[in-house]
């Protein structure tokens, strides 16, 4: 476990503050949330600090495709409370098929940014799970450079699946720090499954946020700001890692543009 040297706040629940997340459309079979940073991030801080559990997950293509695939992930993440349009497709899927027009995505890396810095002015305590303790120790480096006064904990789990054991202790662990707010980086869909099974018992706000830990502790590069834009970022991680993400983006890619063809098709309609 990574200590902040800042002790961390436990704050007290205010039952009277009432929090609504964003109103969610289907992409293929997963419910999107039609949401900003700011909308969002407002959202997250106000949930957190009053020491309620919920979800968030930033579903790239990948993740999307991944989730509607599978009858029981797509059940569990749709359970969640928020789901970004974490790639630019996936925010203009929402125009295409619901006409919502959202000035920009809800970027994992980006949010994870922006919450830090409410989290800071607010002494909300964080909390990393994912990445090894190399990443980690850099990523510490970085946000409290960053974000003066961030309080943070947090640890690297091993590359295996934890024993009953273990898993009590990790969530003790998470309890103990008194963080409201757990970001996870284990990759998709990996980390939808972790904060699935710990809904109920981690009592704070759990943000999926994929490879956000590697590109802000400066282990990976982040595309260019106008590949970004338009939706190539695919394309920028392809030739940084291509051996481990070729036949990634080549199934992911075309089966959305399939699959979302045909709810195009169909004209499917959002069930809110």
């Amino acid at each position: 476990m990574l200590p902040s040297e800042l002790s961390p706040l436990t704050v007290a629940p205010d039952p009277d503050v009432h929090v609504t997340w964003p109103k969610r459309f289907p992409v293929l079979n997963v419910l999107v949330s039609a949401t900003t940073y700011e909308e969002l991030t407002h959202v997250i801080l106000q949930t957190a600090l009053n020491r309620q559990s919920a979800i968030v997950s930033c579903h790239s293509v990948h993740a999307i495709v991944t989730a509607s695939v599978s009858e029981d992930l797509c059940r569990k993440v749709n359970s969640f409370d928020a789901i970004t349009p974490d790639g630019q497709p996936v925010r203009w899927s929402l125009r295409y098929l619901h006409g919502i027009r959202l000035q920009d995505r809800v970027y994992g890396p980006e949010l994870t940014l922006r919450v830090c810095e409410e989290a800071a002015k607010r002494k909300v305590g964080i909390y990393l799970y994912g990445g090894t303790t190399e990443v980690l120790e850099k990523l510490f480096r970085e946000l409290q450079k960053r974000y003066p006064g961030l309080i943070l904990h947090g640890e690297a789990p091993p590359f295996r699946a934890l024993t009953e054991e273990e898993d009590r202790a990790v969530v003790e662990r998470i309890e103990k720090s008194g963080a409201g707010i757990v970001f996870i980086g284990l990759g998709c869909p990996k980390q939808d499954e972790f904060a699935f099974a710990h809904r109920s018992s981690i009592r704070g706000v759990q943000i999926c946020v994929g490879a956000a830990f590697d590109f802000h502790a400066g282990v990976k590069k982040m595309a260019p700001p106008w590949m970004q834009r338009n939706g190539l970022e695919w394309l920028f991680r392809l030739c940084q890692e291509p051996r481990r993400l070729w036949w990634r983006y080549l199934t992911a890619n075309s089966s959305f543009l399939y699959l979302l063809l045909g709810q195009f098709l169909r004209g499917k309609k959002s069930p809110n």
